[in-house]
């Protein structure tokens, strides 16, 4: 496995060794031993897998408390897959990083506890799977929005009105609407 890190250091691509011929491919998709070594030490709780269409994005999503680390990747298709450092004390607070996620490249993304997540599908549908650290706590999940300005994701879409939003990533609150909590709980 080749570990690629990010402008924000705690967030890593993965690419793992792929083994492959005529009849198709193998490769390792979460190793303990091996991902500590690398420095991503995790004990997941939760899989989930979601599907979805071109142009539907999701985001930016975290939890305030039972606070989720995630390892993400596509297996079907190709999705732009952000993550946003949310912890108030860090020198990256605010800043966010980038990576398109694909089931040619294979490349997985380590989320850390403490930072958004949200990822817009590229291609026509998208196979998105990803192991979490904690459970799924609606009551303590929140949203940013997924154009705040403070932020300024660069999603590369031209026409934002072709976007598939769900009513809450609609309807999400703004990085400076979120700060008193963030401070409380990051």
């Amino acid at each position: 496995m080749k570990l690629i890190t990010t402008r924000i250091p705690d967030v890593k691509i993965i690419e793992p060794k792929v083994f492959g011929d005529e009849r198709g491919f193998f490769m390792e998709t979460w190793n303990a031993q091996l991902f500590s070594f690398l420095g991503i030490k995790a004990d997941f709780v939760q899989d989930n897998h979601s599907r979805s269409v071109k142009n539907t994005l999701r985001g930016l999503h975290y939890q305030i408390k039972q606070s989720q680390g995630k390892l993400v990747r596509v297996t079907r298709g190709e999705v732009f897959d952000v993550a946003v450092d949310l912890c108030t004390s860090s020198p990256t607070f605010g800043q966010w990083v980038g990576e398109y996620l694909s089931e040619d490249n294979k490349r997985m993304m380590w989320v850390p506890p403490g930072f958004a997540h949200g990822f817009l599908v590229t291609s026509e549908t998208a196979d998105f799977q990803y192991k979490c650290t904690d459970f799924y706590s609606p009551d303590h999940e929140r949203t940013i929005r997924w154009d705040d300005p403070t932020l300024n994701v660069q999603w590369g879409v031209d026409n934002t009105d072709d976007l598939l939003l769900s009513e809450k990533d609609k309807n999400a609150q703004s990085l400076e609407q979120a700060m008193a909590e963030l401070k409380e709980h990051y």
